[in-house]
């Protein structure tokens, strides 16, 4: 039997990059796999294809994770068309780089509302169904600069930090109700976004690495496919850092 076979993973922001790494992990191991990005756009469209390819049922909802009745309504229809929902991976995420003295008020608001409120959002509105179920896995993309704080993050930091309370403080309140709460801070990850650096820039990030390379997509879908499995059933409330031992 695969490790996920007759489930279902709501996963968010996930039509490319670790997002869809970690949907089709999950699709492998059995799972239906039902994923939000902004708008349903060729990326998207390519990916529910490459997860359909796999044999399971996939579907894309074009939904802003940042806005409260958008998050509702789009759990809504995943649970009609799905029918249950055991797995949630808040993935989606932006970044608005630059020094505090510089920021703006909206490069601020903006990161801290796709980042941490949408974990909010989706974190409620699916819970009130595990709930009822009995069971759950909610897995929620955090960052070692949430651990470690960087320069020039100041906002990214605070809203990935913000996830590891939210976490614990979920896995506390739903614990009792076999529904589990854990957190993924992935370090250097070579993504669509972080391969727009410089050759140089990157090779400088990897000598600081123990393991001397940026870790892959791939890399955090295999964490989270143990966190959402039962291989993980008593593990909650924690922070994996996936950073080639970056954050020690």
């Amino acid at each position: 039997m695969k490790l996920l076979e007759g489930k279902t993973a709501l996963i968010t922001g996930a039509s490319r990059g670790i997002g869809k790494a970690v949907a089709l992990a999950f699709a492998k191991e059995g799972a239906d796999i039902a994923f939000t990005d902004l708008r349903y756009d060729e990326v998207a469209q390519a990916t529910e294809k490459e997860l359909a390819a796999l044999g399971v049922k996939a579907k894309m909802y074009a939904s802003n994770a940042a806005d409260f009745a958008q998050t509702n309504a789009t759990v809504e229809e995943v649970l009609k068309t799905f029918g249950r929902i055991d797995v949630l991976v808040n993935n989606a995420g932006i970044t608005k780089d630059t020094l505090l003295m510089r920021m703006t008020e909206e490069q601020w608001d903006a990161v801290i509302n796709v980042n941490l409120k949408s974990v909010f959002n989706y974190t409620k509105a699916v819970s009130a169904i595990m709930l009822k179920q009995k069971s759950g896995s909610i897995i929620s993309m955090s960052s070692v600069v949430g651990v470690s704080g960087n320069a020039g993050q100041a906002n990214y930091s605070a809203s990935k930090a913000g996830i590891i309370g939210f976490t614990k403080s979920v896995a506390k309140e739903l614990g009792s109700r076999n529904i589990r709460a854990n957190a993924v801070a992935p370090g250097f990850i070579i993504t669509e976004m972080t391969g727009q650096l410089s050759e140089e820039v990157r090779n400088e990030w990897a000598q600081k690495i123990p393991l001397k390379r940026g870790g892959t997509p791939e890399d955090i879908a295999d964490v989270c496919l143990f966190l959402a499995s039962d291989l993980s059933r008593y593990v909650t409330g924690q922070v994996v850092n996936v950073c080639g031992g970056m954050n020690m």
